[in-house]
Parts: structure tokens; sequence; C-alpha cells
């Protein structure tokens, strides 16, 4: 359409403007589904005005657009809060300014602050954050490939200079046979190899950003040194920084830097201690707050639902652990009780076992029933399975579960579809009920996609995003117009009220009873909800409790009666209601507003049939239900028990109790296969009851889900298999979309007499029975691939958290247990921490947060994680893990101050054990009767025995205590290839096996008399001069040198003087000069140093040192062993004097050359690296001294062989030799890695040294994270 006007008239293209379709605006930020729009043109000051809504999410970016002012022109965020506190930085330490303004940063950088700044104390506190830690996946994803194209650049450069150098020699020395030549030749190809090798292993942990803290006076001021993510030399500095304080005090942002676009706010905790650098990890955030409150005055189309309401951003999602903490969640709560917040906006959740409990949910009834906010979260995107809604939006009875509907317009607009549906349904994916315990889950249903404000870094201004975590805020926005117009008008706000004057106006979506479980009560309407507050806001404001119990059975408690499998629906069941009213706090009228009258029916009296009247008193009241499902047919049915005030029935119903009844199709046929035809168009859901004795099915066919409750759905292929429990009921949905199709089940069982197999390390077998469902393949099969090493906490620290962030709104201060526990890896390893008691639960748990890191010697972070541990790769070393629980209840965290943790990795594939089977009880004895495979026939039980490892095939080191675990399993798929009929993990229904590793059997030689043995005059001789020895040593250790200099070197010359050949005693005094803090004079210290380290070589015969060690001696000979140790100790001692005087030579030279030496060095012709480097002949000797007795891969040596390499002027060939050491040395050392950044540096490589110089924060942090 544009080309063809174009080329009529090139001329009009200036007065050519498009005009976009209203309706396909309006699908874009869809409005007109919940009647936001005629509500606001109707009452247009009604439009979120005077209503602040909590944003529980990844962050909201207060630059997006649309985010910044309200339609009355207030501020659109009043706060933005990292709840997690991953973006926190530790600025406890504290500095002062020179007399140039300079402070050092805690990165190191000298940092020049600005003059202008207040600063009445003069104290500066300081921390430093790795940026990547404080960036969004995506957007640290970009700057990596830019970063890396730039370093690419600098270090093709060097590259090709190397190149360059190496073609120069080779055309001036044809052939370099000299021996100074060949190592000049040497030392280039080593710079060429290393820049070649770096560019193989670049690893971008980030820029580094240094963070200053002070007080001006009057507020907390911060400010940052961003130079490091500049291209430019003179943008970033610190000086420049223009200062923030806490966002609520001056609603003020940053931006880290035009490269990144990445807009970020900051708080300071704890007296300055703390600061919080909040970011969005995801555009998520802005994106759920752009529906519910954006306002773009220029295009009122683009605005979200409410415009007239603020905001403030609580970021639950941590960038750290890329998760949501409880930690997050509970902080949340408690800004939003802190600003009054009228509405809550969750759209997150997870899947949980228990519904409606856990320490989360007592908060937010708490928030609810207390502060009267409304709650308003996502059911969940895992449809089309039924119970599938997840916490906490479709599992807590205080939230408002929300599904995602999809409007024709929307599917024509903002999904482009050609042929739209004609009526409205929710998306395929919105998640259904009911609950496990028989609730609806879904409460109502709102538009479930939007194109809506995205952050600034991601370079676009909005963008398209589905699913239930747009159709909240899209729910959220209509309840702030609600609220909006209530105050406005005087009325009172409850949240019991407003969410029944929604769900009792919302539109139905479908046509079928059913449809609740998928769209809840119906579609919003925002207009006939406040019709319905006009006319009953005077009316109680009451919410009904409901608890249900089956008759006859006390436990498990129901918010509604859900019957599921096939024994319960073939007989009629009596349930026991308990409805119990729930009032605003405060409430004094009771007396006049209770009992009421409610009249009680049924959707369908023939299969529910309650009481006809009830009369309820304000302390609740019971009644029974009989449910008949004998007569349903197969299928999903769902009911509804519905109470009204008799005396007013026009306010509509006062509480639904939701009836689900799934009855399964029985499989009578045997073998038990069903089969099934697809019908053309519309989706199809089949309800099977899996027979007794099935454990597994195969499907043959397409199929959209298969759903197992309470398990996760299965999203299959043309041919899959899947575990089952006989006497359970699975659902088969498929979309139906295609030609008819005929799609098969095949139930298969092997049953067996365990669930779980237990082997005790009494090598005891296990008998396992096993009989068939039909004839199946008896092929067991079982391996123990996984090690679990528990430990218990070397230390444990319980204390009250500080920070006003962390008191719940009633005053309690929340608690901290830090447990600390240490492993160490013989080999590197991936590792996994396990908490049984806390892991895979966030919602349902009484604990507030958990979480861990892992770290080594030097504080290097490896591992972090929460209540989903992950598998972390560990190199061989040792290793800390902290653990960190918070509770507001200090007695229930002081009950886990020993709580047990495993550390699990998996077996090597060498070490993987198979288990065997017998036939026979005494098989693993006699090694007879072993087991072969077979067909089962149905009604035949076979027995036969589970063998238990041999001692032989245990991991090295297992110790009483250790838990080797793994699978088991006894069928065969009729489609498993090779791989998966040798591996029983791979192969369907593996059982759960655990080896106890039993205790050490004592050694052979273990409680044996040592026989008697008589010592010669000489050996008395050699042991009194030894304990002379010990003697002299021992009263130079009782001396502090530092503190008695001059009485040490008395002594040491007494010492020496009664045993002037006494290398053992020489070598402590060479170690307590070596440990002196204070040197005075560096030349004189060092030249001591040399003369202590040749009192110990002069000590040394070395020629009867090499004899000793040059014969082969017996190892079995005792005399000999015990004279082995002893020379063993003379010549570590002897290396480690060469060492130390190698050192000492170096550190003297560099110090009387000074910067004159590293210009010499660098200065120097690359021709001119010969065995006579000036003045340091004397070093090159010592070093060929240590090589006689170490060889030239040891660390010690190859340490000084850097140190030469680089006086010679060879710093290619240092380097290379530095690597090794560095690669050789466990733990790290961080002055090795130092001295790496000296060379680079030296040798003009800038782009490796900076890269370097991150890396050393990463391997050797000065302090740990916060938690």
């Amino acid at each position: 359409m544009s080309g063809t006007g174009r080329a009529r008239d090139h001329g009009s293209l200036g007065n050519f403007k498009l005009k976009r379709p209203s309706a396909f605006l309006a699908s874009l930020m869809p409005k007109k589904e919940i009647a936001a729009d005629c509500f606001i043109d109707s009452y247009p000051e009604f439009d979120g005005r005077s209503v602040v809504i909590a944003i529980f999410d990844s962050g909201v970016d207060p630059a997006a657009a649309g985010l910044q002012v309200t339609s009355d022109d207030k501020p659109k965020i009043l706060d933005i809060i990292d709840c997690t506190g991953g973006g926190d930085i530790d600025t406890s330490t504290v500095v002062q300014a020179d007399s140039d303004g300079c402070i050092r940063g805690a990165s190191g950088d000298c940092l020049v602050v600005n003059p202008s700044w207040k600063n009445p104390s003069g104290v500066w506190h300081v921390g430093f954050k790795m940026i990547y830690e404080l960036f969004p996946d995506a957007l640290s994803s970009r700057l990596k490939k830019e970063r890396k194209k730039k370093w690419d650049e600098k270090n093709h450069e060097a590259i090709a200079k190397a190149i360059k150098q190496l073609e120069e020699f080779d055309k001036k020395h044809k052939k370099a046979e000299d021996t100074n030549l060949r190592r000049v030749r040497e030392d280039l190809q080593n710079r060429f190899d290393f820049l070649k090798m770096q560019a193989d292993s670049y690893d971008d942990k980030g820029p580094i950003i240094d963070a200053v803290v002070w007080h001006d006076g009057k507020i907390w001021r911060v400010a940052l040194d961003t130079q490091s993510l500049e291209h430019e030399p003179d943008r970033g500095k610190l000086a420049d920084f223009a200062p923030l304080t806490n966002y609520r005090t001056e609603r003020k942002y940053g931006v880290f830097s035009q490269l990144d676009a990445c807009t970020f706010v900051v708080n300071v905790y704890d007296e300055g201690d703390i600061l919080s650098i909040v970011t969005d990890c995801s555009p998520h955030g802005t994106h759920v707050a752009g529906i519910a409150t954006a306002y773009h005055p220029e295009d009122s189309s683009l605005n979200g639902v409410a415009p007239g309401a603020q905001l403030i951003s609580c970021k639950i999602d941590d960038s750290l652990l890329q998760m949501l903490t409880g930690t997050g969640l509970t902080r949340a709560l408690m800004a939003a009780v802190e600003h009054k917040c009228d509405l809550i906006n969750m759209s997150y959740g997870e899947p949980s076992l228990l519904p409606d409990y856990g320490r989360f949910v007592d908060l937010v009834n708490e928030v609810v029933n207390k502060h009267s906010m409304i709650f308003v979260s996502g059911a969940g995107n895992s449809g089309p399975a039924l119970n599938t809604v997840i916490s906490p939006g479709g599992t807590s009875s205080s939230i408002i579960g929300v599904g995602a509907y999809l409007s024709p317009a929307m599917a024509a607009g903002t999904h482009g579809e050609v042929d739209p549906p004609r009526k409205g349904h929710v998306y395929t994916w919105s998640s259904r009920g009911p609950t496990v315990d028989g609730d609806l889950g879904v409460c109502i249903s709102a538009p479930g996609a939007a194109v809506a404000p995205v952050p600034r870094w991601t370079l676009q201004t909005r963008t398209l995003m589905n699913g239930t975590s747009m159709a909240s805020p899209s729910a959220c926005g209509g309840f702030a117009l609600l609220i909006s117009g209530m105050k406005a008008e005087g009325i009172p706000v409850s949240p019991y009220f407003v969410r029944k004057a929604v769900e009792n106006t919302s539109i139905p979506v479908g046509d079928l009873p059913e449809d609740k479980l998928s769209t809840g009560h119906g579609l919003m309407q925002v207009d006939k909800a406040y019709e319905y507050v006009q006319q009953f806001w005077n009316s109680p404001c009451v919410w009904y409790a409901i608890r249900i119990n089956q008759s006859g059975y006390p436990t498990p408690t129901y918010r509604g009666i859900y019957i599921r499998e096939a024994s319960a629906c073939r007989e009629s069941s009596e349930w026991t209601v308990q409805i119990e009213p729930k009032f605003d706090e405060g409430a004094s009228n009771l007396e006049e507003l209770f009992p009421v009258e409610i009249r009680l029916y049924s959707t369908e009296k023939l299969i529910v049939t309650p009481p006809e009247e009830l009369l309820l008193p304000h302390n609740g009241q019971s009644f029974n239900v009989m449910v008949n499902p004998g007569n349903v047919r197969d299928g999903v049915h769902y009911y509804e028990i519905c109470g009204i005030d008799s005396k007013a029935p026009e306010r509509g119903l006062l509480f639904r109790i939701p009836v689900t009844i799934i009855k399964p199709m029985p499989v009578l046929t045997r073998p038990p296969v069903v089969s099934f035809t697809k019908k053309s168009f519309g989706p199809e859901r089949r309800i099977v009851e899996v027979p007794l004795g099935a454990s597994w099915i195969e499907l043959s066919g397409s199929v959209d889900t298969v759903k197992i409750s309470p398990l996760p759905r299965h999203v299959p292929s043309n041919s899959f298999a899947f575990p089952v429990v006989g006497g359970q009921t699975i659902e088969v949905f498929w979309s139906g979309i295609g030609s008819h199709e005929i799609f098969e089940i095949a139930f298969h069982g092997i049953k067996v007499n365990k669930d779980e197999f237990l082997l005790d390390g009494s090598g005891t077998p296990i008998r396992i029975d096993a009989t068939a469902l039909s004839s199946e393949r008896l092929a067991p099969a079982a391996i123990l691939n996984k090690i679990k090493v528990p430990y218990i906490p070397i230390e444990s620290k319980l204390s009250v958290l500080p920070s006003n962030r962390d008191k719940l709104p009633s005053g309690e201060e929340i608690k901290a247990l830090t447990l600390t526990y240490k492993f160490k890896l013989e080999d590197g390893a991936e590792v996994k921490p396990l908490i049984p008691l806390l892991n895979n639960r966030i919602y349902d748990t009484q604990f507030e947060s958990q979480f861990y890191m892992i770290f080594d010697t030097n504080k290097r972070v490896y591992a972090m994680g929460d209540a989903y541990p992950n598998s972390s790769k560990l190199p061989k070393g040792e290793y800390t893990l902290q653990l960190y629980l918070r509770h507001d209840n200090g007695k229930f965290l002081e009950e886990k101050k020993e709580l047990v943790l495993f550390i699990e990795r998996n077996l090597e594939k060498k070490d993987v054990i198979r288990l065997n089977f017998f036939s026979q009880p005494d098989g693993p004895v006699t090694g007879n009767g072993a087991f072969t495979s077979f067909i089962l026939v149905p009604g035949k039980m076979e027995a036969f025995y589970l063998s238990p490892p041999t001692q032989d095939k245990l991991p090295n080191n297992s110790s009483q205590g250790y838990i080797l675990s793994g699978v088991i399993s006894f069928g065969k798929l009729s489609f498993a290839d090779q791989e998966k009929e040798e591996n029983p993990q791979k192969n369907l229904v593996p059982h759960q096996i655990t080896y106890l590793v039993p205790p050490n059997q004592l050694g052979e030689d273990k409680g044996k008399a040592s026989p008697a043995s008589t010592k010669t005059v000489y050996e008395h001789l050699e042991e009194k001069i030894q304990d002379l020895q010990d003697a002299m040593i021992k009263a130079l250790e009782s001396l502090q040198q530092d503190t008695e200099e001059e009485e040490w070197k008395k002594l040491t010359a007494s010492l020496k003087s009664a045993c002037p050949k006494c290398t053992p005693l020489l070598t402590k005094i060479l170690e307590d000069l070596l440990s002196r803090n204070s040197v005075g004079d560096n030349v004189h210290h060092y030249e001591e140093v040399i003369e202590k380290a040749n009192e110990v070589i002069d000590s040394v015969d070395q020629d009867e040192l090499a004899m000793f060690f040059s014969p082969k001696y017996d190892p079995e000979d005792e005399q000999v062993e015990k004279m082995m140790k002893k020379m063993e100790t003379i010549r570590d001692q002897l290396i480690e004097a060469f060492y130390q005087k190698g050192l000492a030579l170096a550190e003297i030279e560099s110090l009387k050359q000074g910067d004159k030496a590293s210009a010499l060095a660098a200065t120097k012709s690359t021709e001119a690296g010969s065995e006579s480097c000036g003045p340091i002949n004397l070093f090159e000797y010592n070093l060929k001294e240590l090589r006689r007795w170490v060889g030239t891969k040891s660390s010690k040596y190859k340490t000084l062989l850097v140190i030469w390499e680089r006086q010679c002027g060879r710093l290619g060939t240092a380097l290379k030799v530095l690597n090794d050491v560095i690669q050789d040395t466990e733990p790290p050392k961080k002055k090795l890695y130092e001295q790496k950044i000296s060379l680079l540096k030296e040798m003009g490589w800038s782009h490796l040294a900076t890269h370097e110089r991150v890396w050393i924060h990463v391997r050797f942090p000065a302090s740990l994270p916060l938690f």
C-alpha cells in the first residue's frame, strides 16, 4: 500500500500519515475485554488515581516508556527495591581522602572525589561490584559480544606484531645455532603461542565498578566509578558522577553507560555499610508494570489499564541465583505494608506439593486480612491439563489467581491470525484447576497478552509478551480502577467485598460448567463490578472460609470436593463442610450482622445434594453434603454448591463450594489397550483409569499433553512412554487439528513388592517378588552411580538481622542461622549439596528462605543456590559451604544447628557399580544361580534376589555413613534401544536403590603387638642428638621475633655456636626470619635471608646426600626407611634454602635497580639474552644448584626460572613458565597472578592485563558476598 502511494505521488509523502485502525491498537493493549475502556470513558478520574500497586517481579525500569508520571502528573514509581539482596555491595570498609582528594577504592584503584561533594565526617564507605552480577543475562550476552569484538581487535594487533617479530628474526638469522639466539627465538615463539592461547580461553567476567557511599550531613549519597564500562578514557570517572540517594527520597536514577543503556537506582542500608544497586533482571517486570499502569499522554491507546495508579517495584527475582527467593518475597510484603499499598501483583510462581500452606502464605493472609490489600497473581502457564495451577496464585485462598484469556480481536491483532476464532477462550497453555485439595484454582480471567513497555537496555520501546503473567496485571489494573472509584466516592475498601463484586459480575467464558476450571468465574468486567459496588457497598464485608472433610476421615482437609480416582467414582460419599465467616479486623457489629439465613442450592441436585437452608452464626456452622457420581459419564464434571442470603438474594452468591468429579473410563480389554480417534478440529480430553498392576504406558500417535496428578505434565513425541500407578487416573489432551488419526495407549506392568530398595551394608541380599499385568520380559538391571557424603556443621551462628528491611510489620525481627560445613575433593567433580528437609520447597515451607554458597580457601565462590540446588563443577581442593536459613522464630532455627547436609556427586564411569541378581538367596555367597531374563506371565509370581556390592567394588575412601544411590528397573520398553536396555536409569519406572556403606574392616595388622626392638648405642645417641635439636628449636619458638628481636639474635647466635651444622636448627632460624612482619631496610633484610640460607646450604654435605639417593634400597628395611625419612627432610630443607635464597637475590636486584631495571629489560635487545645477564650470575648459579635437587618440573624451580627469564628480557618464556607454575599450584596463589599481570603490562599487552585484573577479583575476593 505504501509502495503504491509512493509510486503515484512522491510529493504527497510529506503529508501522508498512516492511520492505524483503532481496533488493532486496542488489541495491542487489551482493555475492552474487561470493559476498562468504557469504565474510564464513564469515569475519567477513576483511572487508578489514589491507588498504589506493589509489583512483585523482576524489577521495573523507571526510564521505560509510560512509567514516569500518572495521568494526574504525579510520580509513577514511588519506590524501587531489590528485595533479594542480589545487588547488595558490602561498603563497610571506610577510607579517608589524601591531600590530593584521592581515596583507595575497594577494587584497588585510586579514585578522585569531587571537591564539591559535602562530607562533614570525611569518611567514605567503599565497595565494588562485578557488573555482570547486576545485568540481566540478555544484556550481559550483548555486552560480551561487543567487548569480545574490541578485545579481539587488540589481540589481533598483538598477534600481528608477534608474527612480524618472528619473521624479522628468521630473516636476520637463517640458522640460530647459538644458544642465546635459540633462546631468543623460543621467547618470540612463546609470545605468539601465548596470544593465540588467550584467544581460545577468553572468558569475560565483565567490568568492575567502584562504589562510594557517604553522608552529606542530611542523607546518604552514592557515586559510582564506571570507567571500565566506557570506551573513552575520560568518561565514567567517579568525580563526574551525579550523586544519587535512596530512590524514594529524590526519585532519581542513573545509567551505567551509553553502551549498556541500563537504568539503575540505589538504596543505602545499615548506616552506609550496605549499598543496594537495583536493576531489573529481565524485561518481565517492566512489561507487567506497563500493562497495569503505563500512561502515554501522546497516545491513550498505549496506556495501561489504570494509567492514574502509582506503583512500587519490589524485585523478588535474584539476579545471581536467577530464581525468586523467600527473602525477596518477605521483604516485598513488608515494603507493600510500609507504603500502604492497595494492591499487589505477582506474576511469578512455582509448582508446590501443599496448597495454601507455608510461611509466605501465612504472611500473605496477614497482609490481606490485617492491611486490607488485594493480592493478584497469575494461575500459571502449564495447561491444558487439569491440576496445573501453580503457587501462590492458583493455590492460595487469599490470592486471586488469574487465567489467560484470548479474544478474537487479540487473536487477529496481537497474534496476527488470519482467521481468528469467533468466540473468546482461554489460551491453551493457561493453567487449569482444581487444586489438589479441591479449590477452583483459577478465580477470574483477563487478557493474557499485550504489547507493553520494556526496559531501555533491550533497545526497544515495547514488545509483545503473553502468559498469565500478563493476565494478572490486566486484572490488577481493573481492580485499581474499582478502588480508585471507591476512594473517590468515599466507599470503604475491603478486599473481601471487592473480590466478591468482581467474581459475581464476571461473564462466563465457554458453554460448559467444567470450563470454570479453566476460566474461573469468568472474564472480569470492571463496569459491572463497579455497579455492584455502588449498589451493595453498605453490605457486610465478609469472606467465608471453607474447610471440608470426607465424613469419617478427619484428615486431610479440603477447600472443595474433589473426586478423581475410579474407586471413589463408583459409590456415593458424604462430606462435612465447615463454613466460617471472616471479617475485617476491628469489625464490632457482628451480633447485628449474624446469624444469617442462607439458602443453599446445587447446580446439579441429583449428583451433589446439600441441605436447602443454613442458619450461619458469626462463629461458623457445618453441614453435610452427599455426592453420588455413579451415574455420571466418563470425563470431567464440575458443579457448585452456592450460598445466597435469603433476605438479600440480589447480592448474588455469598460463597461457592466447588465440586469436581474426574471420572475415568475403565480399560477392560486384555492385554489392556485403548484407542482414540482424533477429530478434525477442536481440543479433546480423555480421562482413563490405569489398570491395577500397570506401571508404565506406551503411546503411539501424537498428543499434546499427558497428565498424572499430582505429577507434572509430559509433552510427548510420536512414540513415547512414562510411568503410571495402577488405580490412578491419567488425562490425555490433544488439539485435534488435522486429519483423523488414531492413537493408542498400551498399558504395561511389572509389579514388585517394594517401592524403594535399601541395602543396609550387612551383605544381605534383598528378596524381590514380581508379577506382571500381561506377558512382559522380566529383565532386572540395577546400578549405583551416585555417592552422598554426610556432613555436620563445624560452626553455627544465630543472629538477629539488624536492617530495617528485615523487620516484619508487627515489629518482629527476623533471625538468621549460618551453618558452616567443610569438605575436600581429591579430584575435580560435579557436586550438589542436598538438604532433604528444605530442598524443592519455596512456598510450602515454614522456613522463610535458604541460601548456600560454596567457596575455596581463597574465598572464591564456585556455586550459589537456594531451595533448588544445582550441580556445580569444582576442581580438586578444600571447600567451605555456608548454609543460611531465615525465620522470625529463633526456636525453629535453634533446632537446626546440627542440620545434616549431603554432598552428592556422580561416580565416574569406571566406578559405577552394576549389581547382580540371583535366583537363590545364597547366590551372592556361592556364586551359583545367576538370574537370567525371561517372559513373566500374568498370575505368576517370580522371586529373585538383589545382591549388594562387594567391598572391593566400593569407591576409594568410602567411609561409614556414606550413601551410594542409583536406580533399579525390571521391564523393557517395546521400542527401547540397546543403551536403555543396559542402563536402568534410562528405562521406564526406575525405582530408587540405596546402599549404606558399612564400617571399615580392620586391617590385618591392626591389633597385633609390634615385636620388641633392640636399639644400638649409635641409635640411642642419634635419639639424644635429635632431642637436643628439638629442644633448641622449642627454645627458639618461645620467642616472638618481632617483639623480642635482640633476645632472638642472642639465642640464635648461642644455639649456632653450640651446633653450627645443625640443619633443622638453621632451617628454623631461616623460617623465623622470613616470618617477620616488619623488615625495616628491605635490602638488609634480604641480605640477611641470603646469609641464613647459605648457612643451611653449607650445613648439608650435598655429595653425601646425593650418594644416599643414588642406590636402590630395600623398602622393607625399617632402619633404611627411618634413614630415608631423615634424608628426605634434609633434602627438603636444602631445597627451601636454595629457593628462598633465589627469591631474596631477585628482590635485592629489583630494589637496587628500581624502575631502571624495568626500563633496561624493556629496551634490551631481544638478541642480548645470554648466559651472562649482567650482575645476576649469582642468581643463575643458585638456580642451577636448585635444579640439581628438584628437576625442571618443580614449581620452586619454575618460580625462580620466571624471574631469571624476565631479568634476561625473555618475557614470553617467563610468561610461559609462569603459566605452568599457576596450573601446578593448588590452591591458587594471588602473588603468581599479580606477577602475571605485571609481565603482561611490561610486554605492552594492556588488554590481557585488564582481563587478568578482573579475574584477580574473581579468584581472590577480599570478602564473601553478602547473603
